[in-house]
């Protein structure tokens, strides 16, 4: 079954930065949606923020198995009620990747309930990506670290809960570490953060970059589909218990009533 992955991105600095925009044409977005759809297996297309809903109504986040975020500039933008939106589909089981300055965006730190707080250095350092999992899907066929050449500094601490699993830890010229590929589960959602992204070089060409998202998006993906049942709270009535019992006591809701939330 392809994997049908939608692409978010701000879509800002390659309209108004003549460096980004010189290094992503078409846009990042569209970069990284060309990228995956290298592989028969998934299936792209892109949103970005200026788009109505943000490019992303309920109904096509229902046909939707992983969605992969980037944004910077204006996180504030993000519509909250879009923000909601999304949240409601991980907890379903949707996938979510989450890149670079993405960190900062709202739907990342409304799952981890975090600041998401980092520190940074725009100097364009060399990074190297030690893969600290080896045997995990995201980091099949990478080896045991790639480097690019060029990117921004991300540094500890990084102001996230401690993650399932940390995929990659990068190393930086200026001294610093960062845990750069953590993985999550929200819900019945799978949630990856990858950390190489800085919209002024060009990490999205790379090829080990395209390697690791393609991985990403088949890891982050649900077979067994949605579980929208995970956002109910019945009211259980007395004679569906699964053993018989006998009510007492006094009641705050009413037979079929539902909960306050």
């Amino acid at each position: 079954m392809t994997i049908r992955a939608v692409v978010w991105g701000e879509n800002i600095h390659e309209r108004t930065n003549e460096v980004v925009a010189g290094i992503y044409p078409e846009g990042m977005h569209a970069t990284i949606a060309k990228a995956l759809n290298a592989d028969k297996a998934i299936s792209a297309t892109t949103a970005t923020l200026e788009q109505p809903e943000h490019g992303l109504p309920e109904s096509r986040l229902a046909e939707t198995d992983v969605l992969v975020w980037w944004g910077h500039k204006d996180h504030g933008a993000v519509a909250d009620e879009v923000v909601e939106r999304v949240a409601k589909r991980v907890w379903e089981g949707m996938g979510l990747i989450v890149l670079h300055s993405g960190h900062f965006s709202k739907i990342f730190k409304w799952l981890m309930g975090t600041p998401c707080t980092l520190k940074w250095r725009e100097a364009g350092e060399r990074e190297r990506l030690w893969v600290t999992s080896p045997n995990h899907p995201i980091a099949e066929g990478v080896g045991e670290f790639f480097e690019l050449e060029n990117e921004e500094m991300y540094g500890e601490q990084f102001a996230v809960p401690e993650p399932l699993e940390t995929v990659f830890i990068s190393w930086f010229q200026g001294g610093e570490v960062f845990r750069s590929g953590l993985t999550y589960r929200r819900g019945a959602g799978n949630v990856f953060y990858f950390r190489p992204g800085h919209e002024t070089y060009p990490t999205y060409h790379d090829a080990t970059v395209h390697k690791v998202l393609r991985n990403a998006v088949k890891w982050a993906h649900n077979p067994q589909g949605s579980k929208p049942a995970i956002l109910d709270a019945p009211n259980v009535p007395v004679e569906k218990a699964l053993e018989p019992i006998v009510e007492r006591g006094g009641k705050l809701h009413a037979h079929g009533e539902a909960g306050f939330r």
